[in-house]
């Protein structure tokens, strides 16, 4: 199966890694983080360890910000990647 989902940046990325400097230094941050963060390995070991509360506050979130931000087409092709598993079924 191809891998349909990517983490080049956090693999690639040698800025400074902290937040209130500038914009674009907040913004490598945050791409940083939760690229840093969605790492299966550390999934692994926090996820059972969050709250109710914490879980539905990353998944609410998470879901405003992509509501917020992302069209409908721009959802399903960028974070459902509906597309690409539309092209690898065939």
């Amino acid at each position: 199966m191809k891998k349909i989902h990517l983490h080049e940046f956090v693999e690639t990325y040698t800025g400074l890694v902290g937040f209130g400097f500038d914009r674009e230094t907040d913004e490598n941050t945050v791409r940083y983080y939760l690229q840093k963060f969605s790492d299966d390995t550390l999934m692994e070991k926090l996820i059972g360890r969050l709250t109710d509360e914490e879980l539905s506050g990353i998944f609410f979130m998470i879901s405003k910000i992509l509501k917020n931000h992302l069209s409908e087409s721009e959802y399903h092709s960028l974070f459902l990647k509906d597309d690409e598993q539309e092209n690898n079924a065939d």
